[in-house]
């Protein structure tokens, strides 16, 4: 069976990263967490007090940044920032705050656009994030396109935090979303779309379960064809 390139792109919280991860271990794919690789970056600058509107400084931090991905003893794989686990410190709502407007910043984009091409130059991959399917892999056999209604997005964000011991507030995470939502889909440098050929997928009334099993079905007729 020849193997593909499946790439998930959408809003945040629609459960990109849970559907790519689950389709990817149905599939016997490696996974390449994306969106981890800027929300790394975005903890560094946030770490370094690097200023986003200062070209020199950006494109300094990037040449000090390494973005590794190792599995874990449960067999998940982990965000090694410059040799640290950051697994855990980058899905803090104070990086997801601050995530959007890092990843709108085009030295960034392009930096990681090259590594995520780098990683995934071979088939059998799985990513997910803002802009797989229209940019970093736009010729990917399989594109999906991911949404959900927002309160219920906010809803599993909330969750997601509490499930970490970090209480937050509905509203802060609602409001966080939305925030997120602008940013990602006005910005100049490959704002969120969706690709043409990209299948739309509605997560608002599904289950984590039902959502890989349409990804992997349409995989599955991808793979007979290829």
């Amino acid at each position: 069976m020849s193997k593909i390139i499946i790439a998930i792109d959408g809003y945040s919280s629609c459960g990109k990263s849970s559907t790519a991860k689950g389709v990817a271990k149905s599939l016997g794919y490696q996974y390449i967490d994306t969106g981890a690789m800027y929300r790394a970056v975005t903890l560094y600058f946030i770490q370094n007090h690097i200023s986003l509107t200062n070209p020199k400084e950006v494109d300094s931090a990037l040449d000090r940044i390494e973005i590794e991905f190792r599995a874990n003893s449960e067999g998940k794989s982990d965000t090694y920032l410059n040799g640290l686990n950051v697994e855990e410190e980058i899905r803090k709502l104070y990086v997801a705050d601050k995530v959007s407007d890092v990843a709108a910043i085009a030295a960034v984009r392009h930096a990681m656009v090259r590594e995520q091409q780098r990683m995934g130059k071979k088939k059998g991959f799985v990513l997910d994030g803002r802009d797989i399917g229209t940019v970093v892999f736009p010729g990917a056999e399989l594109k999906i396109f991911m949404t959900a209604d927002p309160m219920v997005r906010a809803q599993r964000r909330q969750a997601e935090l509490l499930d970490k011991g970090e209480l937050v507030d509905l509203e802060e995470v609602l409001e966080n979303i939305k925030k997120r939502d602008i940013i990602d889909t006005t910005r100049d440098e490959s704002p969120l779309r969706q690709a043409d050929d990209a299948h739309l997928l509605d997560t608002t009334f599904m289950t984590l379960d039902e959502q890989i099993e349409k990804v992997v079905l349409l995989a599955d007729t991808k793979h007979e064809k290829a």
